[in-house]
């Protein structure tokens, strides 16, 4: 499985997905291959239309079996969110309701808040074709709206549910941004990046590239500050020195 490492500790846990009257277990294997992709374990659906367990979903669900197989059924929204402390709603319909309106980012920023406090947080996800309800939104603190395009505003279930679970991650990862080049070597030391430059500017002189004379001195910084932006490590002066010497040394005869 692409992507898929199980030999690392997995991500678990966070707030609960709960999926009112999802009618296609297709949707719902995608939905639970989304969570899982963030960490999130915790799926509960209302009234799928479909009964449940359901075959259906496990395929899309690309392996998320502690997702599928962990899923439970209820009756009724406020069945599903009753011991939770914090409900969210995702809706990209205005409502007439007198309710915080967050960006999946506030929201999420707020649930993991709430969970470090040691109160659990509910995400309510509507039916594909319509949406939540009234009166399933009128159990949530807050409302959760998607900013999209204005004039195609559509999101399907798995859609949806990735972006919040994505944004609940984001909102507890501390992992530093990492240079992909570290590990194999190290940053170059001034010392090698001066052996670089003179190596090349020999080089240039003696190609005539360096010329005028009194041009020199410019042409030299120009050259200096291409390669001191480049943050260049060991390895890459290196390369770059042998390719100077490369391009420099006398060609083999019956080369090109």
């Amino acid at each position: 499985m692409a992507g898929t490492d199980r030999t690392k500790e997995a991500v678990l846990g966070g707030p609960a997905i709960v999926l009112v009257e999802p009618q296609m277990g297709e949707n719902i294997g995608t939905a639970a291959r989304a969570m899982l992709n963030f960490g999130l374990t915790d799926l509960r659906l209302v009234r799928p239309r479909d009964p449940w367990p359901n075959e259906k979903a496990r395929a899309p669900a690309s392996r998320a079996d502690v997702v599928i197989d962990g899923a439970r059924v209820y009756r009724q929204t406020t069945d599903a969110v009753a011991e939770l402390h914090h409900v969210y709603a995702t809706t990209a319909r205005p409502r007439d309701m007198l309710k915080p309106v967050l960006t999946p980012r506030a929201a999420m920023e707020a649930a993991r808040r709430h969970a470090a406090a040691g109160e659990t947080c509910g995400i309510l996800f509507g039916r594909e074709k319509s949406g939540l309800h009234n009166e399933d939104i009128a159990v949530s603190k807050a409302i959760v709206a998607v900013p999209v395009n204005p004039a195609f505003a559509s999101l399907n279930l798995a859609q949806a549910v990735l972006i919040l679970a994505y944004e609940w991650l984001l909102a507890g990862d501390d992992t530093p941004d990492r240079d992909f080049r570290q590990g194999a070597t190290r940053p170059a030391t001034h010392e090698e990046l001066m052996g670089l430059f003179e190596h090349l500017e020999t080089e240039l002189d003696a190609g005539g590239f360096l010329y005028p004379p009194e041009k020199r001195p410019a042409m030299v910084r120009n050259v200096r500050n291409i390669f001191s932006r480049a943050g260049l490590m060991e390895q890459e002066v290196r390369t770059l020195r042998g390719i100077v010497s490369a391009l420099t040394k006398p060609r083999r005869r019956g080369n090109p």
